[in-house]
Formats: C-alpha cells, sequence, structure tokens
C-alpha cells in the first residue's frame, strides 16, 4: 500500500507534467496559477514536492515571457523613486530569496508597498501571492529585463480590495 509520500509524489509529477503541458497548449498564466495552488497546498508538509512546484513555475514563466504582457502588468517602465522600499535579492540564493521575499511582503501594512528587484522575470512570485492572497497583494512590473526585473509588490487594505491580484 502507498504511503502518504508516495501519493504526494505521484499527484505532484501529474500536476508538474499537466502544468508544462497546459504551459506549452499556449495557457502559461494558467499552467502558472494552477502550479502555484499545488505549491499552496503541499509547501508546509512536502518541502520537496513544493520545490518541483516552484520550479515548474519558472519554467512557465519563461514560456509566457514568449507571449503578449499579461493584464495585471502595465507593460511600461517606470523610473522608481529614491524613497521607495527596495527588496533587491539579486545576491541572495534562490531558496533565500523566497523567504526574504514573503518575509517583506508579511510585514507590510494595508496601502504599503515595496519594490523588488531580481535577475530573471518574477512571475513564479507573482502566481505563488496570488495563491496565498488572493486579493491582498498589487503588482506592477517597473522593469522587465532583460539582466533586471522591478517589480512594486504592495499590500491592499480591506476597503480597496478587488482591483489587484
Amino acid at each position: 500500500m502507498p504511503t502518504e509520500s508516495d501519493v504526494v509524489d505521484a499527484l505532484t509529477r501529474v500536476l508538474v507534467r499537466a502544468c508544462r503541458a497546459l504551459g506549452a497548449a499556449g495557457h502559461p498564466y494558467e499552467a502558472g496559477r494552477l502550479a502555484a495552488d499545488g505549491w499552496v497546498a503541499v509547501r508546509g508538509a512536502h518541502p520537496r514536492q513544493a520545490q518541483h512546484l516552484d520550479g515548474v513555475m519558472h519554467h512557465i514563466a519563461r514560456l509566457e515571457g514568449h507571449l503578449a504582457t499579461p493584464s495585471h502588468s502595465t507593460g511600461k517602465e517606470t523610473a522608481v523613486p529614491t524613497e521607495d522600499r527596495v527588496l533587491d535579492v539579486r545576491t541572495e540564493i534562490p531558496k533565500r530569496r523566497h523567504e526574504l521575499i514573503f518575509e517583506t511582503f508579511g510585514a507590510l501594512a494595508p496601502d504599503t508597498d515595496y519594490v523588488l528587484v531580481n535577475d530573471h522575470d518574477p512571475k513564479p512570485l507573482y502566481y505563488q501571492l496570488s495563491a496565498e492572497n488572493p486579493g491582498e497583494f498589487s503588482w506592477d512590473y517597473l522593469e522587465q529585463g532583460p539582466d533586471v526585473w522591478r517589480v512594486r509588490i504592495g499590500r491592499i487594505a480591506p476597503a480597496s480590495r478587488g482591483a489587484a491580484g
């Protein structure tokens, strides 16, 4: 009889294959959201499987980068005011990057934001925030590569939710 871990491993493999196929079929946004939902479900009790889902989100983000700019992005570059709170994770190891990003978002007061600076499109993070915090965050690309990505991430006050995420 298979153990719980065996079942989670098998389901994770199936979900990864399904997300890759959905992304390759021209639906990367939907694939990323699905992978993020799976990531949220397993990340606490099954970190190894969550890592596989994080990997597929990164793969899908690269696919999505070849398509049109998604609707939640401004699609334009804007200047970052010097008074903005900036979290530059380019020198951090990948595992630490996500910890820092989630800690920073978790510490945000309503109606505040910070600018994330990364060396690749942080789209998997968008999927993860959307799965864990639906309607509670804003996401605005300020710069979109090829070497640097800057994204303004904000916490939406309860009364103003509904327009972002």
